[in-house]
């Protein structure tokens, strides 16, 4: 169990993370939403053991991560920057996880790196970014432990490349049960790979709750009425937004999506439509509900 509670972090006068409170259950995968800058990378970094969280606990299993060797070698970090490696080859970053990691296994190395077809001995400078990302999940997977964390896991890949690491971390929770924890702004993939989300923003968790609840809080209900309705119109229903093309009108609404529509056929709906929301268009309504621009989205 992966336990943040209360976590502050400050960079001079700027709070990257204020009282941030998550709990990532064994075995399970883990998507954070939020927009850049929200403070995703800062909270994995704080996961991994690398910054030290100015006041509140993380621990891992009840232990503290940060100094704590023992635990950090249950956790491996996939960093959103993979230039750093840019002067190793792929064997050279084995050689060097080997040391930090007694679980790293080379038979899985050696797999992963053929299944993808990645050359071991070519300097990760001469390869593309999607090639960089593919070698360092690979050696996170390799290092076969019971954490692994993703920073924009699927930057800069194609297609072909993110099924090819889809594949390679659903096996790994199926054959390791480890913890995947993954920030991505391709929320079609945190919505194939993850059963629970947190949603990021200036620092503050907004929300922390399984997908499936997360999906069947907010709806859009679809609407006909002999003249156009306001939300303002209906008071007992929790209504995020409101958009009208022609007769039909679309209402977000949050909450219980059977009562919002007896109250709006009671209020003369000539029909109620529930149309389900994906988690990219829940990640927009709820982001436009706290004043984010959604317009300047990198989906």
């Amino acid at each position: 169990m992966i336990n943040v509670d209360n976590v502050t972090k400050q960079f001079g006068d700027f709070y990257a993370l204020k009282d941030c409170t998550i709990k990532i259950g064994s075995g399970s995968a883990y998507g954070l939403l939020g927009s850049n800058g929200a403070g995703k990378s800062t909270l994995l970094r704080i996961l991994a053991g690398i910054y030290r969280q100015d006041s509140g606990e993380v621990t891992i299993d009840e232990s503290a991560v940060y100094d704590n060797v023992a635990v950090k070698q249950r956790v491996f970090y996939v960093s959103d920057d993979v230039e750093q490696y840019a002067n190793m080859t792929p064997d050279d970053m084995k050689k060097m996880y080997e040391i930090f990691y007694p679980t790293f296994s080379t038979e899985k190395f050696e797999k992963l790196m053929k299944a993808i077809d990645l050359p071991k001995d070519k300097r990760m400078s001469t390869f593309s970014k999607g090639m960089k990302r593919q070698a360092a999940v690979i050696c996170g997977l390799a290092a076969s432990t019971d954490i692994l964390l993703l920073d924009e896991a699927f930057d800069g890949l194609d297609p072909t490349m993110r099924i090819s690491v889809r594949k390679m971390l659903f096996d790994a929770m199926a054959e390791n049960n480890s913890t995947v924890v993954i920030s991505s702004h391709n929320l079609t993939e945190i919505e194939e790979l993850c059963d629970s989300v947190g949603l990021v923003h200036k620092g503050r968790v907004v929300f922390d709750r399984e997908l499936d609840s997360v999906k069947g809080d907010l709806h859009k209900i679809q609407v006909s009425f002999e003249n156009e309705m306001k939300i303002n119109d209906f008071p007992e229903i929790n209504i995020i937004s409101m958009n009208t093309l022609g007769s039909v009108q679309s209402f977000i609404v949050r909450g219980d999506s059977e009562e919002a529509c007896r109250i709006m056929r009671e209020n003369g709906a000539k029909f109620c439509d529930v149309i389900p929301l994906t988690l990219n268009e829940i990640f927009i309504y709820e982001m436009e509900g706290l004043g984010y621009d959604c317009d300047a989205l990198d989906d």
